[in-house]
This record gives structure tokens, sequence and C-alpha cells, in this order.
């Protein structure tokens, strides 16, 4: 996610300081070079030994100790950055930044840096909220830096509110967005669905299916990264959705019909990964079906298809499906392609258990209405999704002739 990349992250005087050794390992985990920069306020809480083990590198602080070899680092240490992640950033670091006060280290850097920069605020609900605060945070944004907006819950002074520190996982994703090599989908708007829908029988039972939402979230994900505007719609899922990603929650094929005919007139690319059920009971019960009877029949009625309808109102957006097969996977998903109006045909054979449903990686097919195959091998599901962009902006581009 973050391999071969040289980040910085600056800890500044907040009790949320211990969070920043929290999101050090992370960054660290995806794969990126850390150089810490305390304030001293920041040492107050955490001893810079912490950092500088976890980093391996020495921690910085202060730009005249003639002890410290790096002591006239920042310059050098700002040109080699590719993101400046200030974490926590309390509301004088804000200030300090907003207004290009360089009399530390870190303001210092700050000014030096031509890197993307990252804030993430941690403070009281009510210093967050306060008008001078507001402020320096909108001016910091009108000059490209991203603010994260706090999350909400307990504080530090007993109250709850907004102040708290992002979480660390939001975080490492918003740095690898911000650094992310490909920015090819700024300007789109990114439709994806996502997960399994359920159909109730009874006020306790469900028709369902085995997606996990993996491939979905990831595509999300991957969507995000290269710039796009992302809406999801998930059914009932176990997984987190990225951050900064619009979320629409359903739980039946009805509710993911009428959620994504509502966005999709203001999409550019949608890509159906979800598995939706083709049924549902005709006339669900009320009341909990007794169970150990001799028999039960359950009649079924077919669900919208949801795919078939937007190839039907296509227009100039791109149509991504997907076409989950047990058979001969390849012809399947073709006539699929053909019947429902897509540019696009993700095809996978579910009936192994090594990829597709509920696992981590995926092998899959890709049609388009052009003729074109491409056969991707076994993959994480992350590294599927960037493939199935690649396929799309390639298509999107190409000098292709029109289909009728």
């Amino acid at each position: 996610m973050l391999e071969g990349r040289e980040l910085v992250l600056g800890v500044t005087g907040s009790i949320a300081a211990y969070k920043a050794v929290y999101l050090l390992r992370e960054l660290r985990r995806a794969g990126a070079s850390v150089t810490v920069v305390m304030t001293p306020h920041a040492q107050e809480f955490v001893a810079p030994l912490t950092f500088r083990t976890l980093s391996g590198r020495p921690v910085l602080s202060n730009l005249f100790d003639p002890r410290e070899p790096a002591a006239v680092e920042h310059v050098a240490l700002a040109e080699r950055a590719d993101l400046v992640v200030v974490a926590p950033a309390t509301a004088n670091a804000l200030a300090r930044a907003a207004l290009g006060l360089a009399d530390d280290f870190l303001g210092t850097l700050l000014l030096a840096s031509r890197a993307p920069l990252l804030f993430a605020p941690a403070m009281d609900g009510d210093m967050w909220t306060h008008p001078a605060v507001q402020s320096h945070v909108a001016t910091l944004r009108a000059r490209g830096a991203t603010v994260m907006e706090p999350g909400h819950g307990d504080l530090a002074s007993g109250l709850t509110g907004h102040g708290r520190f992002p979480e660390v996982a939001d975080l490492v994703e918003t740095a690898a967005r911000l650094v992310w090599p490909k920015r090819d989908l700024v300007g789109d708007h990114v439709l994806v669905t996502a997960g399994p829908t359920r159909e109730p029988v009874d006020p306790v039972r469900y028709l369902s299916n085995r997606s996990s939402g993996r491939m979905g979230y990831a595509l999300a994900t991957l969507a995000a990264r290269r710039g796009a505007q992302v809406t999801l719609v998930t059914g009932p899922t176990r997984l987190t959705p990225p951050p900064g990603v619009r979320v629409i929650p359903v739980q039946t094929a009805e509710e993911m019909r009428d959620a994504v005919l509502q966005v999709a007139p203001v999409a550019t690319v949608v890509v159906k990964a979800a598995a939706v059920a083709d049924y549902r009971v005709a006339r669900p019960v009320t009341a909990k079906i007794r169970s150990r009877q001799d028999g039960l029949t359950l009649p079924l009625a077919p669900n919208p298809d949801i795919l078939r309808e937007l190839g039907r109102v296509k227009g100039t957006r791109f149509l991504v499906g997907f076409a989950a097969e047990t058979g001969d996977v390849r012809e399947s998903a073709r006539a699929k392609l053909e019947a429902k109006g897509v540019d696009l045909m993700v095809a996978n054979d579910v009936s192994r258990g090594d990829i597709g449903f509920d696992v981590e990686e995926n092998e899959v097919v890709l049609l388009d209405r052009w003729g074109g195959v491409v056969e991707l091998p076994r993959l994480s599901k992350v590294d599927v999704a960037d493939a199935i962009l690649d396929r799309v902006q390639t298509l999107r581009r190409a000098p292709l002739p029109q289909v009728t």
C-alpha cells in the first residue's frame, strides 16, 4: 500500500500522542519508511525512544541542538518526503501551520516541504468547533492540505463529542490515497455495489448467499485511491467501508435497486459487484415459522435484474457486471454481457473453494463488449480490483468502434 514511500510523522502535544505509536506501526506495516518529528510538548506524553525503536530512525525535534546529527535536517527531509502526516494535530499545531510559524523543527519542515500534508486533529470538542480553529482548518484546506474530521466519542476531558483522534486504519488509508501513483479517476463518480442481499422469510430467517463483500469493498477502496468520488451501495457485511466514501446500506434486492437507480444518473462508472439474490419469498410471514414441521413450501418471486435495467438506460456511463458461474464460465459470462448491455463483464468460477466467495483471493476473466478477453491469474482481491479499474480506463480511452 505504501511500499517505497518516504513519510514524515509529526507528533504534537496531545494526550492522543500515544495513538501515534500505533499509527507509526501500521504505516511501517504498510511498507512506508517513516521519520518521526516531535514537538517539545509531545515529548511530555510519549518518550522519543518509543518512536525511535519502532521507526528504526532518530527522532527529530530540535533545530539548534549541536549534539543531534540531524539538527539541520529539516530542508533535506522536506525534500525527501512523499507525505507529511501531523498526528495528532492539536489546535495549537493547526494554528501554527495555518499562520506559517517556523520556530521549531516541525513548523520549519511544514514550510519547507512541498509534499502533500495530512493533519489528524485531536482535541476537546468545544476546541474543535471554535471559530478560530475552524478558520485555521479552512485556511489549510484552501492551500491543499488534507485535514481529517476528528472522530466522535469519549474525550480525555470526560465529555463526549467531536475531537477524538481519527481511527488509525482510516489514517493509513487516507495516507495511501494521497500518495497513490494512479490518479486517473479524478472527476469521476464511481458507483459500486457489494455484498449479498437478504430476502426475509419471517422475522428471524432470510434467504442469502456466501458473498463477503470483499471484492466490492476493494473496488470502492481502489476507486477512491485513484481519485474518484465513490458511492458504495452495500448489502450486510462485516467489513468497514473505506474512509471518505458515501455508503448506502441496504438489505434486500429491491432496496439495492432503488438505491442504485437513485445514484446512477450522476455516476460515470457503475460496478455491480454485489451478489444479488435472484429470488425473494413472495409472501414473507409476519410471525416466526414454527420449527420441526413435516414440510415447508416457500413460494418465490423473481427479484429485479438491476444490471439489465442499468444496461437499458446506460447512456454514456461505463457499466461493469460480475458473473459468478459454476459451469462454462467464459461462455456464460459472454452471454450475460450481451444480454444485459454491459461494457465489461468480470467472470469467476464460484465452484472453487479457494477463490471467489468469502475468501481473500480471486481469479477472473475480463470480457468486454468489443470482443476483448483478459485473463487474470490468482491475485488478492485488492490487486484484482486494481486490474479491473485499469481495464475500465483502457477501454474508456481507446478509440473503440461503437457496438449496437
